[in-house]
């Protein structure tokens, strides 16, 4: 299967150059040029792992059948203690999949544990032999996902970029006390879209390639702007699916209904993916945070990121420009020129408005809504009540949603991190007292609910500080360019 950009399907690679540069040239996303057809009735027996290397080999046909099962094995088994994909029952016709039982307890290692491998691998079969560093920008959880994932690695090295003062403590900790030679993180002053922002002009700076390419450097991402970060998200949609249609929880062909909190598009596009291929998805509701931007677009077809920035109990979700909409647009009208042009508006003027016809085949599928903090606490607070089940600030956001957009599907709530990464705002939300320490708080909560706080979380407590590091974003591309990353 061949990768072009969507902004001009001229520019075709190889599912291996499409993870290996992570952008295209042009500044535009690599999209897959055809929706492989899903093997409803043979995945669907299928373990996690199984059914990863099947997804993924129908669009990284040039990877060998048998590494993607070894890798896919490798990620998928201890390192997610056999939950991988977890779905767990919440109400009648109500279910949450929980995607943080991996070894960062976010959602983003679904993606980011593979990721390296599949990276590794597309430079085996191009014939590359350069150092790949790595620029993350990262609202939160990403971070410390691609930092777990790329620690240690030959050949590879990483640099985190995440917003000072804005993640929580617990994801803060989890990023600067990382270990491994090949590894930086930076606080960079401003928001997320300050720091994606900065990290997105290295990419398009010919004379940083130029020189680092002279030191046998190349640049790659490991965001979802990445398809590799991206293509690995498709497979829980088909896991839950089949999971419900054994327990009953859907009769096989019926559709199912998802609600995905998100702030860069990344993790409902995947199911969007896992719909195109055949799978029966109804309708994915987009959840946002007070930063609504994604459920306004969705309402009105008008884009506009020139309004108030919010930090919010959902951090990961503090975005006001989602990159990966750029993908859905193209498919939405397979006319590059569109979304080159509305991307280009989005860059100068901060806003656009797609046709009316985009915005139809856009609400055909797509719903949205959205929770301010109250809302959301109050969501998280009902929810432990009424169904004893405990989430975080994100999903709770989510759980908003999916109350106002349920319709007689089964409706599945992506889970998408541990409340025990957020502790106190979960403490909060329960009514009950807050401690001062982020690790307090982890011990109240368990003592509170009877859940025991993941051991990679309360561990942190011990681990030095190894990055400390602020930078204002123009100072990004000066990291960049060191000479090691340890050396930014």
């Amino acid at each position: 299967m061949q990768y072009q950009s969507t902004r001009d399907r001229n520019i075709v690679v190889s599912s291996s150059e499409a993870i290996v540069r992570g952008l295209a040239p042009d500044g535009g996303l690599f999209v897959p040029q055809a929706f492989p057809a899903a093997k409803l009735d043979a995945w669907r027996h299928l373990s996690y792992p199984q059914l990863a290397a099947a997804v993924l080999g129908s669009f990284l046909t040039e990877y060998d059948p048998p590494f993607l099962e070894q890798a896919a094995k490798e990620t998928y088994g201890a390192a997610f203690s056999g939950k991988a994909g977890q779905v767990e029952p919440v109400a009648d016709g109500l279910f949450a999949l929980e995607l943080w039982h991996g070894p960062t307890c976010a959602f983003k290692d679904y993606a980011l544990q593979i990721m390296p491998k599949l990276l590794v691998q597309a430079k085996k079969n191009l014939g590359r032999t350069e150092r790949t560093r790595i620029l993350v920008a990262t609202s939160g959880d990403t971070g410390k996902a691609a930092l777990a994932g790329y620690a240690g690695l030959d050949g590879v090295e990483i640099e985190v970029f995440y917003p000072n003062d804005g993640t929580s403590e617990i994801q803060r900790l989890q990023m600067v006390t990382q270990t491994g030679d090949n590894v930086a993180v930076y606080a960079v002053n401003g928001n997320f879209d300050d720091a994606q922002s900065g990290v997105k002009r290295v990419f398009g700076d010919e004379t940083v390639a130029r020189e680092l390419a002279g030191r046998g450097i190349r640049l790659s991402s490991a965001n979802s702007i990445n398809w590799g970060r991206l293509a690995p998200q498709i497979v829980y949609y088909f896991y839950a699916y089949f999971r419900l249609a054994e327990t009953g929880g859907v009769a096989w062909g019926d559709p199912v209904d998802f609600c995905v909190p998100t702030g860069n598009f990344g993790d409902i596009l995947a199911g969007y993916y896992a719909k195109r291929m055949g799978l029966p998805v109804g309708r994915l509701v987009c959840a946002s945070n007070k930063n609504n931007v994604l459920s306004d677009f969705i309402r009105t077809g008008t884009y506009d990121k020139r309004r108030t920035f919010y930090k919010t109990t959902s951090p990961s979700m503090d975005i006001l420009i989602s990159s990966n909409l750029e993908r859905l647009l193209y498919h939405l009208t397979e006319d590059e020129a569109k979304v080159a042009g509305w991307m280009t508006q989005l860059a100068e003027t901060g806003c656009y408005t797609v046709d009316a016809q985009t915005l139809a085949r856009l609400q055909e599928t797509f719903r949205c809504g959205w929770a301010d903090d109250a809302a959301a606490a109050q969501t998280l607070h009902d929810l432990w009540a009424q169904d004893r089940y405990l989430c975080d600030p994100h999903t709770a956001v989510a759980f908003h949603a999916a109350a106002r957009q349920r319709t007689a599907a089964p409706m599945v709530v992506l889970s998408t991190a541990s409340p025990f990464k957020f502790p106190r705002d979960v403490l909060a939300a329960l009514g009950l007292e807050v401690p001062a320490s982020d690790f307090d708080a982890m011990d109240a909560l368990t003592r509170a609910t009877g859940s025991p706080a993941p051991a990679q979380l309360s561990g942190l407590k011990a681990l030095p500080v190894r990055f400390d590091r602020t930078l204002d974003p123009a100072q990004i591309r000066t990291a960049a360019l060191a000479a090691r990353v340890s050396e930014g």
